[in-house]
């Protein structure tokens, strides 16, 4: 009866836990053994590195652009400013975004094309949310066979010469909290019930809840921040 008792409280907990900081490690990776879905961060965890810091080196303003990266990651400035505060600094052109894809393709994370294989044949749908930019974002899904519709990114505005016009600050992931808002849109348009976040910065971990779960990775960059929130911390895509 006792155990009977243990475990029904156990049910319940995992149930009605508000934040996913209060869930436990194998709470957690319960959650990502039968989600619906699971949603990847693209820089510093599909990819080895910040398609926005590659983007400045390759326009040669890359020192003035990576400390406000490392600051808009850690959560100590809203992501909105950070990014409109980069790009300000890189005014990239079209032919300059294209020829660092062709040039400097992303650089895969060791293991994500096996994750996000197996997370397929087990009919779980997996989606990129990425703060970084669709064009980039897209050439990484094309790789893991991802369709490019669940690709959610920031998309960069040019004039009719190429040279840069801003972003489309209307998208969701051009501010924080705006990773939440796409996973609330998942579950509407898809009806999950259990959707899994994976990531390594500051707007990761902020986008659960709405995410049941989420799993801090740590195996490009640590993020100080999101290793002490993480109840699951990972350096090591081999998850499943």
């Amino acid at each position: 009866m006792r155990g009977q008792l243990q475990l029904l409280h156990r049910q319940l907990s995992l149930r009605y836990k508000p934040f996913c900081n209060m869930l436990t490690q194998s709470e957690t990776k319960e959650l990502f053994r039968r989600a619906d879905a699971v949603c990847f961060d693209v820089d510093s965890t599909v990819i080895k590195e910040e398609g926005i810091d590659e983007l400045a080196k390759f326009c040669g303003v890359g020192d003035a652009v990576t400390e406000m990266t490392r600051r808009a990651m850690g959560g100590s400035m809203s992501f909105k400013a950070a990014l409109k505060e980069r790009l300000s600094i890189i005014r990239c052109s079209r032919e300059q975004v294209n020829k660092l894809i062709t040039d400097h393709p992303p650089q895969l994370t060791p293991g994500i094309r096996e994750v996000v294989e197996r997370l397929h044949q087990r009919n779980i749908k997996v989606f990129l949310i990425s703060g970084g930019f669709r064009c980039i974002v897209e050439h990484v899904a094309t790789q893991l066979n991802i369709p490019l519709h669940h690709v959610y990114a920031n998309r960069l505005k040019f004039y009719f010469n190429g040279e840069y016009a801003g972003f489309d600050e209307s998208q969701p992931t051009a501010e924080s909290g705006g990773k939440g808002k796409v996973i609330n849109l998942l579950k509407e348009q898809y009806g999950f019930k259990t959707v899994v976040m994976i990531g390594d910065g500051a707007t990761d971990l902020e986008a659960c809840p709405p995410a049941n779960a989420f799993v801090g990775f740590g195996g490009n960059v640590v993020r100080q921040q999101v290793k002490e929130k993480s109840s699951w911390y990972i350096t090591s895509l081999k998850i499943c």
